[in-house]
């Protein structure tokens, strides 16, 4: 919201100044000697330093306005920032566990292995012959 609002202030300011800018060249907009200066129809008529004041107000509402752009872009980067952080810190937290797991599947592994080697199970260290598909062996011709 603040980085749109400070957005709306600074192109507002732009386009004000350029339209100052572009709108009133010559030498007919002297200002110290009864002329005018128009902008978007309206005809301001005084001295130099009211034009003055009136574009220093303008430039102050310009910074304002890249003010609030900045403070927006700002905490969007620490928002992700964090939300980095976060994911990374939660990546760690799953693979700890994941060690967990395998520490604990590895052991059970292991103390299937001794049970059978304990109680003589046939083909306890017998390595585990290639399995078939589709069940069976093909018959031989």
């Amino acid at each position: 919201m603040i980085l749109i609002l400070g957005l709306i202030l600074l192109i507002a300011a732009l386009v004000v100044g350029l339209a100052g800018i572009f709108g009133n060249t010559g030498a007919g907009h002297d200002l110290g000697a009864g002329g005018d200066f128009s902008i978007f129809g309206y005809h301001a008529t005084g001295s130099t330093g009211s034009l003055f004041l009136s574009g220093m107000i303008v430039g102050a509402v310009a910074l304002l306005g890249l003010t609030l752009v900045i403070m927006g872009a700002r905490r969007s980067a620490r928002r992700s920032a964090r939300a980095r952080r976060e994911v990374g810190t939660s990546r760690r937290e799953a693979a700890a566990v994941d060690r967990e797991h395998e520490r604990e599947r590895d052991d059970l592994i292991e103390q299937r292995d001794d049970a059978r080697t304990e109680t003589g199970a046939p083909g306890a260290d017998a390595p585990r012959g290639r399995g078939r598909w589709f069940g069976h062996r093909t018959a031989h011709r």
